[in-house]
């Protein structure tokens, strides 16, 4: 009985066994060989990044801060005796000159003081006009032996009393007068009205400050300074200011009073910077910018992308220009500053630094520099 194939269009029946196995054997070797060309080609491709090289430039930086323009002198205007408020003529901003009349007290009781002193000066006058014509007989009746030494000694005695008498009540009254005097509150010099603390009908206290009063004259910028900012080495004590206001108005300035005691509630230190010839527009209270410049130094500045971390301390990637490997390497940073860090030790000149690129990079990886070197 003869058989026949079920599918004579089956080519591998067609073959024999022996050249099944070799075309099996062809396909899988292609196919491992793809594989092997593609994990060649990932283990061998190297990472894109920029770099820079490290080189030391001349850098002079500037500081720039933000005070007030105050008045070189300023005073604390007070009355020197208690009493009632009952006229006030000068307010905050007012410009006063020497002189004027800021405020006035009561001056009842004052004035009750100097006509009882006038009083007493007068009664001093009578009895020492009563003394001296009594001494003057006296002198006279002892020259003629009508009177006894007794007499004329209580005479002259009573004299000198009433002298006396009358210096004290003309004394009492300069110190009434002066008192009442003081029920009036003047302007010391010329100036601007800064501050007010009193009104109308208000009872002060002696010496409580009522007015402050900044004198017309010199002015000064006045900063305050957070004590970092001394750590550095400026190049010389003029300072440029500006009109924070008005940019266009400038002066110069140099550095005159640098308080030596910190200010405990804000921790920074007040610096005076005296203003050479202010332009007008730079009034009393005026928003200033100040601006000083450190000495020049060569500095190593890398932007703020290159910076990296090995453990807890600051690092960036450098770049083998022989092997083209990344390596991780520590630094000491000297500052931080807008965009860019100091770097103050770990990098020598010519040193090729990645700046863009590190994030995906590790310890031996190859690298391909943007640009074309690699």
């Amino acid at each position: 009985m003869t058989t026949h194939s079920s599918n004579p269009t089956d080519p591998l029946r067609t073959l024999p066994a022996a050249k099944v196995l070799v075309a099996a054997a062809v396909l899988a070797g292609v196919a491992l060989s793809g594989c092997n060309d593609r994990a060649a080609q990932t283990a061998t491709r190297a990472t894109l990044v920029r770099t820079t090289i490290v080189q030391p430039r001349d850098r002079q930086a500037s500081l720039t801060l933000t005070g007030e323009i105050q008045a070189r002198f300023r005073a604390d205007l007070s009355f020197r005796l208690s009493g009632r408020v009952v006229a006030r003529t000068a307010d905050v901003g007012a410009h006063v000159n020497k002189g004027d009349v800021l405020a006035r007290l009561d001056p009842a009781e004052q004035q009750a003081d100097v006509d009882a002193a006038t009083a007493a000066v007068a009664s001093a006058e009578a009895q020492l006009r009563v003394a001296k014509a009594t001494f003057e007989r006296q002198k006279a009746l002892i020259a003629s032996g009508f009177t006894t030494r007794t007499v004329y000694d209580q005479a002259q005695e009573g004299l000198r009393t009433a002298e006396g008498v009358l210096e004290a009540a003309k004394a009492q009254l300069g110190t009434s007068g002066d008192a009442l005097g003081y029920t009036v509150l003047r302007a010391e010099a010329d100036g601007v009205i800064t501050a007010r603390n009193l009104e109308v009908g208000q009872v002060v206290p002696a010496a409580q400050p009522v007015f402050s009063l900044a004198q017309d004259g010199e002015r000064d910028a006045v900063f305050e300074v957070y004590e970092s900012v001394f750590l550095g080495e400026t190049d010389s004590r003029r300072v440029t200011l500006a009109l924070v206001s008005d940019p266009g108005v400038t002066a110069m300035g140099e550095v005159r009073e640098i308080s030596p005691a910190i200010d405990a509630k804000s921790s920074t230190i007040r610096v005076k910077v005296s203003i050479e010839n202010p332009p007008a527009a730079m009034t009393l209270g005026s928003a200033v910018a100040g601006t000083v410049k450190t000495k020049a130094q060569k500095d190593i500045t890398l932007p703020w992308s290159a910076l990296m971390a090995a453990g807890r301390k600051p690092a960036v990637w450098t770049v083998d220009p022989k092997t083209q490997t990344a390596s991780l390497k520590p630094v000491t940073v000297g500052a931080y500053e807008a965009g860019q860090v100091l770097i103050k030790a770990g990098l020598e000149p010519g040193e090729r630094v990645v700046v863009d690129g590190g994030k995906l990079l590790s310890v031996g990886q190859s690298v391909t520099e943007e640009g074309g070197q690699s």
